[in-house]
């Protein structure tokens, strides 16, 4: 099984610096079209592994609110809900 244990692959890299990723590395890791890459440079050896984000990577994505006011999680929870309803309604009226 692959990486079961340590074993090393080869990829090549283009004269504008892109790799390849192995498909047995690929498929390991659950790798497809657009997946980001980490590099990490550690003494001499660069660790690469998939990017993948975490809740506090969003910290700040939308920018401030457009109100200036922030919502609470029960703020949310509700508009969700009204959302969801409002929806519901659309899709079943004739």
């Amino acid at each position: 099984m692959v990486g079961s244990k340590k074993e090393a692959y080869i990829g090549r890299m283009t004269s504008k610096g892109q790799t390849t990723v192995p498909k047995e590395v690929r498929d390991f890791l659950g790798l497809s079209e657009g997946a980001q890459m980490e590099w990490i440079m550690d003494d001499g050896k660069a660790i690469v592994r998939p990017r993948t984000l975490r809740a506090v990577d969003l910290a700040g994505f939308l920018g401030k609110p457009p109100n200036g006011r922030r919502a609470s999680v029960e703020d949310m929870d509700e508009a969700i809900g009204e959302a969801i309803v409002e929806r519901f309604e659309r899709a079943t009226r004739k």
